[in-house]
């Protein structure tokens, strides 16, 4: 293996990590509505919160973006940390798809049909369909299924560069010797959590460890391990994210943490015992291939899974011992959205829309009291109804300012609009809760001069007072 080898590995790793990337983001935004939709159906049960995390990992991808949406969820109040736990769980699995697309990159040459189902020969098609919808097609939902397709190219031709060039690595002893080191088990966990914290992504560092793994070097006594701390490594990007949110959105990062963590030791602990009690060394010391890496990456979660589903209460505890109530804490009067959500637009604009809502509610109120004090005038409704006002100004100032930041990002057309019709209807309720203070201000300069409506008027303020409180 010389300089050229390890430019050409350099290069695959780039383009490996930016088709996952670019795959990713357009899987997000092109199932946007499907996300919302399948949070919307979210309940307590821990099969639908499973099921939920592992759904929305295999569409997009990476079970990091999962845990940080959830981060984002539990710190905006759209999940409870009970939800979160079960949801976390799921990604955990979910994460293991991607592992086995890229074992497809092992099969061997065969008939017609079977080689076809390898990358190198059905990539080329992906790619040519992907370029042909991006530059002749218009309309965006197209345009995201082409992005998809070309990320899904970049990624496993970056995947089979990769393994090319380790290719020589298999006469290289030097090679040999570094990862007899890995078939040390604490060693190996330690390897595969620095490299996973270090790129943030879990499925990325399966993929390097498959195309190693091509070198026919890697045994499954050194693999396995490696695959117990990716699982530990990928937890690096849900503490980051949790920085600076409140308690439950860093309980939720401390499940995800725990988790892993509590899973590798029991699991670790039974490899260390059956290596100790029984001659596995047939099997410990035979090359791991690219789908065995995958195997081994989907039973580990299964069985982590499998253990700790039934304790998502312990966990929670858990995560209450690490990050503890203060009960001095008072919680945030003013509104705020978590600018996580950002990364799965939709999601960040159904946010919107709930506080919409919430807002129209205010300042429909402010109105109703409003018109009410000039029937019986109230000094206490009145503060309210000035309260109520600022209030709405405030929604105002953060929705505007979220959607505004909101739409630098690629969004679909749906939710362009969306976002357009938000924007001008915060603008027309924080209107509304103005007229309310006026309305107020007329009321109070009827009580302060003792002045009373004629008949007529008594009449039109009826009449005004019943169309002001239907629904």
């Amino acid at each position: 293996m010389d300089i050229f080898d390890v430019l050409n590995l350099i290069g695959g790793l780039c383009l490996f990590l930016f088709g996952m990337n670019l795959m990713g983001a357009a899987l997000e935004k092109r199932a946007g509505h499907q996300l919302t939709s399948i949070l919307g159906r979210l309940t307590s049960s821990k099969t639908a919160g499973f099921f939920t995390g592992l759904g929305v990992t295999a569409i997009i991808q990476s079970s990091s973006a999962t845990t940080v949406m959830v981060v984002g969820f539990v710190n905006s109040g759209l999940m409870t940390l009970k939800q979160a736990i079960n949801v976390i769980m799921g990604a955990n699995v979910g994460t293991t798809v991607t592992a086995w697309i890229l074992s497809l990159t092992g099969i061997e040459k065969g008939n017609f049909f079977v080689q076809m189902l390898k990358p190198s020969s059905f990539t080329p098609i992906l790619a040519l369909i992907g370029i042909v919808l991006l530059m002749g097609s218009k309309s965006s939902k197209k345009k995201d299924t082409a992005t998809i397709l070309l990320g899904f190219a970049t990624l496993m031709f970056g995947m089979e560069t990769m393994s090319d060039s380790v290719a020589g690595l298999k006469e290289v002893e030097g090679f040999r010797n570094i990862l007899v080191r890995f078939s040390n088990p604490i060693l190996g966990v330690l390897a595969g959590a620095l490299l996973t914290a270090i790129i943030q992504s879990s499925s990325a560092s399966v993929g390097i460890l498959q195309a190693l793994s091509s070198t026919g070097q890697i045994t499954f006594g050194a693999a396995i391990p490696i695959i117990m701390g990716q699982n530990i490594g990928t937890c690096i990007t849900a503490l980051l994210s949790s920085i600076g949110t409140n308690r439950n959105a860093r309980r939720a990062s401390a499940v995800h943490l725990c988790f892993n963590i509590i899973g590798t030791a029991i699991l670790l602990g039974v490899f260390c015992i059956a290596r100790a009690a029984f001659d596995i060394s047939a099997f410990t010391n035979s090359a791991a291939s690219e789908w065995g890496i995958a195997l081994a990456h989907t039973s580990f979660n299964l069985i982590c899974t499998a253990i700790l589903l039934p304790m998502t209460g312990l966990l929670e505890k858990l995560s209450y011992l690490i990050v503890p109530e203060v009960p001095e804490e008072k919680q945030e009067e003013r509104i705020q959205i978590d600018e996580r959500l950002m990364a799965t637009p939709a999601i960040a604009l159904e946010r919107c829309r709930v506080l919409t809502h919430q807002m129209c509610d205010i300042s429909l109120d402010a109105l109703r009291m409003a018109v009410d004090q000039f029937r019986q005038f109230d000094e206490d409704k009145a503060a309210k109804i000035r309260s109520y006002e600022s209030l709405a100004d405030h929604y105002e100032d953060v929705l505007g300012s979220y959607l505004v930041k909101l739409n630098s990002y690629s969004l679909s057309d749906d939710d362009s609009n969306e976002s357009a019709k938000l924007l001008h209807m915060i603008g027309d309720l924080e209107r509304i809760s103005d007229h309310a203070v006026n309305v107020l201000e007329a009321a109070e300069e009827k009580q302060a001069k003792q002045l009373e409506f004629s008949p007529q008027a008594q009449k039109s303020c009826r009449r005004c007072l019943a169309r002001c409180w239907k629904r």
